[in-house]
């Protein structure tokens, strides 16, 4: 496989939202606005990765006794350093995005992704597909909000589209994230047999 179909299955193929079915939990929780899809998208990207450059360079090294526990330490480091970095610079979406920023670090595609891949492969290609992965997990969080907000409230990265008496409060609520999602992986899956 080379490395373009690497980097562009986390988009449509093996994408982690719309088709695996991978990581609800952030995915249902933060977004409630295309910001806070983007921000988690972009944090978990960042820590998929590094992760996959390490873990390919040292999985080798590592007792396989131990190959799932050194990859959650691995994980666990750089999801500590963006929790610091978010925390000290973007405060206001660190804030937004709570609790779900540590839990990166038992975030399934994350750890699917270090054993499946970046254990078993070169540092190159497991960067490549840390980007792909990533990346393709952000965009599906940012249209998921950005879908939730327009919806919501009328907004998309709170810039008004609709005025200010539109919104339909249920798809800024928990139960609209189950709703948006539904309908947006129906639409893929229409697209994918066209």
């Amino acid at each position: 496989m080379n490395n373009w179909q690497n980097f562009s299955k986390g988009f449509f193929k093996e994408n982690a939202v719309f088709v695996l079915l991978l990581g609800m939990c952030p995915t249902l929780g933060v977004t409630s606005s295309a910001i806070n899809g983007m921000g988690m998208g972009l944090a978990t990207t960042f820590v998929l990765i590094m992760s996959n450059l390490v873990i390919s360079l040292v999985s080798s090294q590592i007792p396989d006794k131990v190959k799932i526990p050194s990859f959650i330490v691995i994980i666990a480091s750089f999801v500590t350093m963006v929790d610091l970095v978010m925390a000290g610079f973007v405060p206001a979406l660190h804030e937004q995005l709570g609790v779900f920023i540590p839990l990166i670090v038992v975030n399934c595609i994350v750890l699917g992704r270090a054993e499946a891949f970046a254990s078993k492969n070169k540092i190159i290609p497991s960067i490549i597909d840390g980007a792909g992965m990533g990346l393709g997990f952000a965009m599906a969080l940012t249209i998921l909000g950005s879908v939730r907000e327009l919806l919501g409230s009328g907004k998309v990265f709170g810039i008004s589209i609709f005025n200010e008496n539109y919104g339909m409060l249920v798809f800024v609520l928990a139960p609209g994230a189950f709703l948006a999602l539904g309908y947006l992986i129906a639409i893929i899956n229409r697209l994918r047999k066209a």
